[in-house]
């Protein structure tokens, strides 16, 4: 089987990487992707063979429509004669329009109830598959149909994190170097996300008012965040500016703070002190883990606060419960992929 998966943002390597070298041992593997965020850095991080097609069209909804159907032909011209028997792809709008041209079954993944995206994908793909809390009546109203849909347990982040657990053991976690001040990584806001409405830089005063206190590494979402985090008023905060993997970051992490979603989510799940300052209205999967206690939401947090949280902050285990639910799900994907 040739199956075809479209990874366009970074969170999407880290969803489907070990899936890929599971299912390469016995399957032709097509990798497409485009230069978003830290998406080529990570699959290159990854060894992960692939094929850039297309550009990202920026965070203007006019752009982006625009842009849209340039990059469904440049797909369809690349996998044309690639003779794809399957595809899949979380929140890849592209993906199953394509497939759909190209006469493909198509899987599509999602858990953001707020793409625009959503509309033509769900019309477009065979199977739709989201999280257990994301309701029929929120699918309906971005036409997706009652038969398409399939919903896995818990959230996507689980569906890797179940994984990768074994690279993050308590004894890597607490035989870390001692260190005279606390670590605290920060994930900014997605700037040319289409469904994010907040504020940009709105971080600024907040890394100035710990920066003295604790040491910060930011992890910006690609050059243009990260040349704003270098201005020499941030002085002393580390700014990464290559792909940093998951289990680079978890054992040495005392406080998460991010913007965003999916790296939020993943700390949150492995147990990390994580606060999101998520700007915008919260996913129904960021309610469902702050209804269980997993992470703090502080849309205006200060560095006073910040600093008194971390004083009382204490690492947890991994959310047993998801990252089994995880591993449930990753087997209801691949059964998917496979037999579908």
């Amino acid at each position: 089987m040739k199956i075809w998966f479209e990874l366009t943002n970074s969170p999407h390597i880290n969803l489907f990487a070990a899936m890929i070298r599971d299912l390469d041992r016995e399957h032709d593997i097509v990798i497409t992707s485009r230069p978003l965020a830290n998406t080529i850095d990570l699959l290159d991080l990854h060894g992960l063979k692939h094929e850039v097609v297309g550009i990202h069209y920026g965070g203007k909804l006019a752009a982006k429509l625009l842009g849209f159907p340039i990059r469904v032909m440049q797909l369809r011209k690349f996998l044309a004669a690639q003779q794809i028997d399957v595809a899949i792809s979380q929140s890849s709008f592209h993906s199953p329009g394509v497939s759909r041209l190209l006469s493909v079954r198509s899987i599509y993944m999602n858990d953001n109830e707020y793409a625009v995206g959503n509309i033509p994908a769900f019309i477009c793909a065979n199977r739709i598959m989201v999280p257990e809390f994301l309701s029929m009546q929120k699918l309906r109203k971005q036409w997706a149909t009652p038969d398409k849909v399939i919903h896995y347990p818990g959230v996507k982040e689980g569906i890797y994190l179940w994984e990768l657990e074994g690279r993050l053991s308590p004894k890597k976690v607490n035989n870390r170097e001692a260190k005279s001040r606390k670590v605290v990584y920060i994930r900014p806001e997605p700037w040319t996300a289409q469904y994010y409405k907040g504020n940009r830089n709105f971080m600024d005063h907040l890394l100035l008012g710990m920066k003295e206190h604790v040491d910060i590494i930011m992890l910006p979402r690609g050059k243009q965040q990260g040349v704003h985090y270098q201005d020499p008023k941030f002085g002393g905060i580390q700014v990464v500016t290559t792909a940093l993997d998951i289990a680079d970051i978890a054992p040495h992490c005392d406080l998460f703070i991010g913007a965003g979603g999916t790296m939020t989510r993943e700390m949150a799940v492995l147990g990390i002190p994580t606060i999101s300052v998520y700007q915008d209205e919260l996913l129904d999967v960021d309610r469902y883990l702050l209804d269980i206690g997993a992470f703090e939401h502080k849309p205006t947090l200060t560095a006073t606060e910040a600093l008194k949280y971390l004083e009382n902050a204490s690492r947890r285990p991994p959310n047993r419960e998801l990252l089994e639910k995880g591993r449930a799900a990753y087997n209801m994907v691949k059964n998917e992929i496979l037999n579908g």
